[in-house]
């Protein structure tokens, strides 16, 4: 098993990064909360990871805090969640905020996630409420609302809607997300976070 990667950040595509480690660049998806948390391209970095092994890949997931990396390998033993749809909860709520949802068996927020419907959500709260019971969390207000700025998409946009895309929103939900945020000089992943924080309004 790989616990974790130290080396120099090569690529940072949303949700694939590559990890330069003495010459030999590993590939990990990681959820979006991870993306924000990391250097600039170049920049010394330490990601832990969850080795996938299937059939015809071995894959790596990474995760810059110990609790997205336990809470991902507890949303992976839960029946109908695969390792695609743990990275869309992580990018789109943070550890506190799903264990809150989980605890307060709500469900609606818990839908929110692209590809979680209700039964999947429902599952969601009886597989893992008592699981996550002992874990501390804190309650978190929404937050608040972009501002939206129209206008043709440009290589951000195009980048972030494929992001989107990537963490199983449809094409045209992605664009609006996207197009509801996005202002003139904004980065990449400043772009991708404002969008998910949409999903929570």
């Amino acid at each position: 098993m790989i616990g974790y990667l130290r080396g120099q950040l090569a690529l940072k595509q949303p949700p694939l990064l590559v990890v330069d480690v003495q010459g030999v660049g590993y590939e990990v998806e990681a959820p979006m909360s991870s993306f924000y948390a990391l250097g600039e391209l170049g920049s010394e970095v330490k990601i832990l990871t969850h080795m996938h092994v299937r059939e015809d890949a071995i894959l790596l997931f990474g995760f810059v805090s110990e609790r997205e990396r336990a809470l991902f390998r507890e949303l992976i033993k839960v029946s109908g969640i695969g390792a695609k749809m743990a990275l869309a909860i992580l990018s789109t709520q943070s550890v506190d905020e799903f264990c809150a949802h989980v605890h307060a068996a709500d469900t609606t927020a818990l839908t929110k996630v692209p590809g979680v419907g209700k039964k999947t959500a429902e599952r969601l709260v009886i597989e893992l409420r008592d699981r996550l019971k002992t874990w501390t969390f804190v309650s978190t207000a929404p937050l608040v609302k972009g501002a939206k700025a129209p206008g043709l998409v440009d290589s951000v946009q195009r980048s972030a809607c494929e992001a989107l895309i990537g963490l199983g929103y449809k094409d045209a939900q992605a664009q609006s997300l996207v197009q509801a945020v996005y202002e003139d000089g904004l980065s990449l992943e400043v772009v991708i976070k404002r969008a998910l924080q949409q999903v929570k309004i």
